[in-house]
Order: structure tokens, then sequence, then C-alpha cells
């Protein structure tokens, strides 16, 4: 059976403090990358391979430009959001299902409520039911559909492996990571996710993160107007409140979460940082990645001690806060 690293080639990447006692620890792997793409870190085994979870979406999303999907704006960065559902998001996603002149019902991931509290308030005081098009990968989904409509190819089946675009984002991703696909598996979403090197994350990100839209090679300019498109527009890519919203808003980075405690951070400066906790606890992920972004120089300690405070990181104790979730550098 394929699978992950084990405990004994992890290390600590965060605690979890209460009242000066350290309650619990996460471990795991991490890999820093400078700007020129060379090893400045590394934390644990990070040759082992991973499911990069939703952290794999800026690479589907480019395979789906690539394959015609010709997005940009807002309507380029929610192909690679995992967005909380709000109205806003939604708007979004059926502007990309209009281009390719489909519905909610072609949407292959499954129903959810939105993960936006408010918006799922509202939602339930209307009696609203779950959609297909508040499930945070929606997104994703509406531009693979978006790029088969371009490209000709059917939209039925467009989840299988087999299917071109799949088979398309399967070599871009090992193009982009430089390491053949060591497994494949069915992602929360109904998509497929690729098992790869925490490495060749991290390679695959920081190549995405240090392109340019103004690129002469295709593939590097779309690649430079994604990571534009989520920087001035932090909201579309989760939402209010949430890590890589709040992240890339302050500090302009290039932030991805992923289910299973997965997240890759690229810094204006290009220095990329990919981590991935073996419990599959996300709760520490941003921070850790930040901290390790400080470490390398790319991020200032005040900026990233602001962000910090920023993030929901409190451990709390009779109604008041009594400790923190903290990385353990």
């Amino acid at each position: 059976m394929s699978q992950t690293f084990p405990a004994a080639a992890a290390v600590e990447l965060a605690v979890v403090e209460r009242s000066g006692f350290v309650e619990s620890r996460h471990v795991g792997t991490a890999i820093v990358l400078r700007p020129d793409g060379e090893v400045h870190s590394e934390y644990g085994d990070t040759s082992a391979a991973i499911l990069p979870r939703s952290s794999l979406k800026p690479l589907q999303a480019l395979a789906c430009v690539a394959a015609g999907a010709d997005l940009s704006g807002p309507h380029l960065a929610v192909a690679t959001a995992s967005h909380t559902g709000t109205d806003r998001h939604v708007g979004l996603v059926r502007d990309v299902l209009e281009m390719a002149g489909l519905g909610e019902d072609d949407l292959g991931c499954p129903e959810a409520w939105p993960q936006d509290g408010a918006t799922r308030d509202e939602m339930l005081r209307d009696h609203g039911q779950p959609a297909r098009i508040r499930m945070n990968c929606s997104g994703k989904h509406a531009a693979m559909l978006l790029a088969c409509r371009r490209t000709g190819w059917p939209t039925d089946g467009y989840l299988d492996p087999e299917h071109p675009l799949q088979v398309q984002i399967r070599e871009l991703v090992e193009r982009m990571t430089g390491a053949r696909v060591a497994a494949t598996a069915v992602d929360g979403c109904g998509a497929p996710v690729h098992a790869i090197t925490l490495a060749g994350l991290a390679r695959a990100i920081h190549r995405i993160g240090t392109s340019s839209s103004s690129s002469p090679f295709a593939l590097h300019r779309n690649a430079g107007a994604l990571v534009q498109a989520v920087r001035e527009n932090p909201w579309v890519i989760a939402g209010p409140g949430q890590p890589d919203t709040i992240a890339i808003e302050r500090l302009g980075v290039f932030s991805k979460g992923g289910a299973e405690g997965v997240h890759v951070m690229s810094a204006p400066d290009g220095t990329t940082v990919a981590l991935k906790m073996l419990d599959g606890s996300g709760r520490a992920t941003a921070a850790v990645a930040l901290r390790l972004l400080e470490l390398a120089g790319a991020l200032a300690p005040a900026d990233v001690s602001d962000v910090m405070s920023q993030l929901p990181l409190a451990v709390t104790g009779g109604g008041r806060d009594v400790g923190t979730i903290r990385p353990a550098f």
C-alpha cells in the first residue's frame, strides 16, 4: 500500500500551549527554497510522497488554462480557491459556468453548506439547502468544465483519471515537480489528487511564485497571471478571517492551504515553503509557514508577528484566552 512518511521521519513543527503547559505537539515535514530555487532548510523527510490535497489547485488551475480556460482576475483566482461559499464566491463560479454554457448541476463536486458562518446562517434562515456551487472546490470544478468546453473534450466523466483533462493535469504536475506521480487518489471533492514528494511540491510552487505574467513562455506567463490574480483578490482564494486570505492581504505572499495539514506559501521575493503535518491538522500550518519564511529572511519579524495576531491561534479556557498554538521554532 502506498503511504506517506512515518512518525520517525517527522520533526516537531508546532506546539499547543495551555496556561504555560505544552499540551500537544504537531510533527511533520517542511522544506524552504531560496529565491533561486535552492534548498535553504529541510525538516524531516521531504522526499516521501504526500497527497497535496488543495495545495495542488494552482497546478490544476494552470492545466485548465493551458487547455483553453480563458480566465483572468478574480475568475482565475477562484479556479485555485478553497473558498468559503459566500455569495461573492458563488457569483464568480456562476460566471465561469456561464462562460462554459453549463449550470450548477454539471459540477461534479458534492453538495455542501458554505463554510462561511454568516452565509450559512442566512441560508438556514431562508430555508436554503446545501449546493454543489457552495462547495469549497466549486471554482476548480467550474474551471475544469470550461477547459473541457474550450478544448472540445466531453464534460461527462471529466473527473475520471483517464479523461484527457486529468491526463493533462497529471502531466503538468510531473513537469512542474520534476518527478513522476507516485499514486493517484480521489480528493474530497471527487477530483483526482496526485501523490508527490513535498520537495517536488515546493519546486512546483516556487516555479509558479517566481513566474512573470509578461514571460515569453505560455506556462510561466499563465503562472504569473495566476499569482497576480490571487494577490490582487485575496478574498477569493479563501474568505473572511481565513489564514490564506489574511496572509495574502497583509504580506503579499502566495498562500494555499490543503486538507490534512498541507500548506504552501511563496514570499514576494520567491522564497517558498511547503509543509505537511503528519496528524492532518491544519490549525498551525499557516503560522509555521510564516515563521519559516521569517527565519529564511523573506518576511520581516514585525510583519509576521502582526499577521500571527490575526490568525485563529488562541487556546481558550473559561471563556478567555489562556494559551496559543505556535510554531516550534
